[in-house]
């Protein structure tokens, strides 16, 4: 029998990356189980869809950041590739 899951209804904007990831697992958790109905289950994929823009958004800011911060503000030439290995 077919489980009955709304996703959350929080707006996905105010969400911060850690708990949109989680949010984002947790649906991809129940998709993969299989036991969603057919409407839930599109609501859920919508909803993971904007979760995953989202969080792409935010790794795209903090690198923005980041990239900043190694090359000291606007006197950049170029960027360098993050290593994330060194921390």
């Amino acid at each position: 029998m077919s489980q009955k899951i709304r996703p959350d209804t929080t707006p996905v904007e105010q969400l911060s990356f850690e708990t949109a990831l989680k949010e984002l697992e947790g649906i991809v958790s129940k998709l993969e189980q299989g036991e969603v109905d057919l409407e839930d289950s599109i609501a859920l994929y919508e909803r993971g869809q904007a979760l995953k823009i989202h969080c792409e958004k935010k790794l795209k800011a903090a690198e923005s950041r980041l990239e900043k911060i190694v090359h000291g503000g606007g006197n950049a030439t170029g960027t360098e590739p993050l290593d994330f290995s060194a921390t």
